[in-house]
């Protein structure tokens, strides 16, 4: 019997850094002490950024949690993914290290709404809790998914579709100047979500909100409605002014209005936040959504 040597092997190298994935949030032990996060999922080509400041218009008993993605921010040399399961898979094994499964709540805006809903199922999959709750914003419900192939249009017909959807914000030059270099994890996401297709299964429990606007092509009110087949649990929906950004737009406030007072609802049995809360709330300013 011949005996194969294996190499001398040195320190295993370090684990892939799932830190990472949350932008500005430490491991388990660095948490803090509030009683419920609100893990925040950006819409395709989208950065932490679209979450800036939430956390000072959400109350004391809110953490809020963005996600940033492979291919962008500080991890702008990973590649990113290019297909909803291994993305979903690679977020929820970061999700379980950092001990976030437990007290928590999701909300994501278009691509963002469709992982966020992919997680949940996923955590409940392997035995964690499901979230206290899940907002999707701007999002067909999963099941309708399929009809879209914005990844394969050429540079200059994907600056004008962002452009349509109104994603420049205000100054149509500086958004543009934040776009082109989005552009690779643009197509990437999209590609990511257009041959996404939703694998049947049992409903969640937990209740849901569903944000959908005015002038938004992307998710019509009839299509954000189908969000209810994927709960057991009550669905509240708002309908909003704006166009496909407009969690970037005037309809800010009235979306973290709306986000804190359910939160509150969840974490205390408290209610609707009182007039002074509501005072705090942001006013919208329009700014590019390509900003990191």
């Amino acid at each position: 019997m011949h005996t194969i040597e294996r190499p001398a092997r040195g320190p295993s190298p370090p684990r892939p850094p799932t830190a990472g994935w949350f932008h500005g949030f430490g491991p388990s032990t660095d948490t803090g002490t509030a009683p419920l996060r609100l893990v925040c999922v950006p819409y395709a080509g989208g950065t932490p950024s679209v979450y800036r400041n939430w956390a000072a218009h959400l109350g004391d008993g809110v953490d809020v949690v963005p996600v940033l993605l492979p291919g962008r921010g500080l991890r702008l040399r990973e590649a990113p993914y290019i297909a909803v399961g291994p993305l979903v898979a690679a977020l929820v094994d970061a999700f379980v290290e950092h001990e976030l499964a437990h007290d928590y709540a999701l909300f994501g805006h278009s691509m963002g709404a469709l992982l966020a809903y992919e997680v949940a199922c996923e955590l409940r999959d392997r035995g964690l809790p499901e979230p206290a709750h899940l907002f999707v914003s701007g999002s067909k419900a999963p099941h309708l998914y399929g009809d879209r192939r914005d990844h394969t249009l050429s540079d200059a017909d994907l600056r004008q579709l962002v452009r349509d959807l109104g994603g420049l914000g205000a100054d149509d030059t500086i958004g543009s100047s934040y776009l082109e270099r989005r552009l690779p994890v643009l197509r990437a996401d999209l590609t990511a979500c257009e041959t996404y297709r939703w694998t049947p299964r049992r409903p969640l429990s937990c209740p849901m909100t569903a944000f959908s606007a005015t002038r938004d092509p992307i998710a019509p009110p009839h299509e954000m409605e189908a969000w209810r087949v994927h709960t057991r649990g009550s669905l509240l929906r708002h309908h909003m002014e704006g166009d496909h950004f407009f969690l970037n737009g005037p309809a800010r406030p009235h979306l973290l209005r709306e986000i804190r007072a359910e939160l509150a609802r969840r974490s205390d049995g408290s209610g609707h936040p009182g007039t002074a809360e509501r005072d705090r709330l942001p006013t919208a300013k329009r700014e590019p959504s390509w900003i990191y």
